[in-house]
């Protein structure tokens, strides 16, 4: 019986499928508290595409574990066109697919450029409530398609997952994660790079309470919008009502937007690492209020897109204006810290009374961000 028991347990950690203790690890901080996905449900481990895109996809709860590549690349056949090239037809420049008329009715001047393209990567897997979806250890790797949460589907974690590969030489390719018309969404530890379009959309929609933690978004590239091995199209948050919890993230090598805030989003940024941006990190549209603390700028070009603000923003600029915080989340707010970048100082609490009542995260100083979050965001960190 021993030598029978050795070998079964033996054979299940060569098969590189179940584990002792597979699921969520933690539990997020700050709006979307109380997200439970898949709950205790027994954990289901795909083994191909299709069995992946159906547990996600039905309507059971469900305790999702990668343990390998899901490569989409190709499954869906490819498609061919005429697109546009508005940011110039050098190798490294992103070029546009006319998705719904775009180069026609934004850039009609842009040159046209033949495209090719691979269906999978332009709409997501869809992903309906009560799901965790979970890599083990570094193996869960999702290629060439993103997620999608959409048409009221709530309760929902993403963590310890790779998505990249998505048509990253078109704009208009995809999306590695879409949320839009939900609620009590958690993305956490996942790994972003090579992305066609955004990394993380949060769309028009209400999203409700999301909390967007410990994750890399990794934006080198070879194709930019602006040429340069820079993602320009990273962290969108635009939605009709939006309690935006943002920590613990690593965000490098972009270019814009990252993130651009509008719609009527109220976002806690904090304890962030922005690294090596050539252009801007924050873009603040009419709607967002924006409360950013306790994060690091360095090498990140500007702190914020400064020629169209038309949201309101705090920045965190001092100790005695950081003490306004106190009444409405909990905690003096911390200052930032910056390295080689334009900071930018945003003294509006205006809005400070809608985070009256929400579960809030903690905030630690800019300092133990600056030493903690590179090394523990991301996929296989956990």
């Amino acid at each position: 019986m021993q030598l029978r028991s050795l070998f079964l347990a033996t054979f299940a950690l060569s098969a590189g499928e179940v584990v002792l203790g597979d699921g969520v690890t933690g539990s997020p901080e700050g709006f979307a508290k109380g997200v439970t996905g898949g709950g205790s449900a027994s954990p289901v481990y795909p083994t191909t595409n299709a069995e992946l895109v159906s547990y996600l996809g039905d309507s059971s709860p469900r305790v999702i574990v990668l343990t390998k590549t899901f490569d989409f690349r190709g499954s869906e056949g490819t498609a061919s066109g005429t697109g546009c090239a508005p940011w110039g037809t050098g190798s490294g420049c992103q070029t546009a697919i006319d998705q719904n008329g775009w180069c026609a009715n934004y850039q009609p001047g842009a040159p046209k450029v033949s495209v090719s393209y691979d269906k999978a990567g332009v709409l997501g897997i869809t992903v309906k409530s009560n799901k965790s979806i979970v890599g083990q250890g570094n193996k869960g790797v999702i290629i060439g398609k993103g997620l999608r949460i959409v048409s009221g589907a709530s309760n929902i974690i993403i963590q310890n997952i790779m998505i990249t590969n998505i048509n990253p030489q078109y704009v208009w390719g995809g999306d590695a994660i879409t949320v839009d018309n939900t609620d009590l969404v958690w993305i956490d530890h996942v790994t972003t790079s090579l992305i066609g379009r955004q990394h993380i959309v949060l769309g028009e929609g209400p999203s409700n309470r999301v909390t967007i933690s410990n994750n890399y978004i990794d934006g080198r590239t070879s194709w930019s919008a602006t040429c340069d091995g820079y993602h320009y199209w990273n962290l969108y948050f635009t939605g009709s009502n939006d309690l935006v919890t943002f920590k613990g993230n690593y965000i490098h090598h972009t270019s814009g937007r990252a993130p651009k805030v509008g719609g009527n989003t109220l976002l806690h940024a904090v304890n962030n690492y922005w690294y090596q941006s050539s252009g801007h990190a924050f873009e603040i549209d009419s709607g967002a209020k924006v409360l950013v603390e306790g994060n690091v700028f360095q090498n990140a070009g500007d702190m914020v897109e400064t020629s169209s603000v038309a949201g309101q923003i705090f920045t965190s600029p001092d100790s005695n204006s950081n003490q306004a915080c106190a009444s409405y989340l909990g905690h003096a707010c911390q200052t930032n810290a910056f390295g080689s970048t334009n900071s930018y100082k945003g003294t509006d609490q205006g809005f400070f009374q809608y985070f009256s009542g929400k579960n809030i995260a903690s905030a630690a100083s800019a300092s133990s961000a600056q030493s903690s979050v590179p090394n523990n965001a991301g996929y296989g960190k956990i």
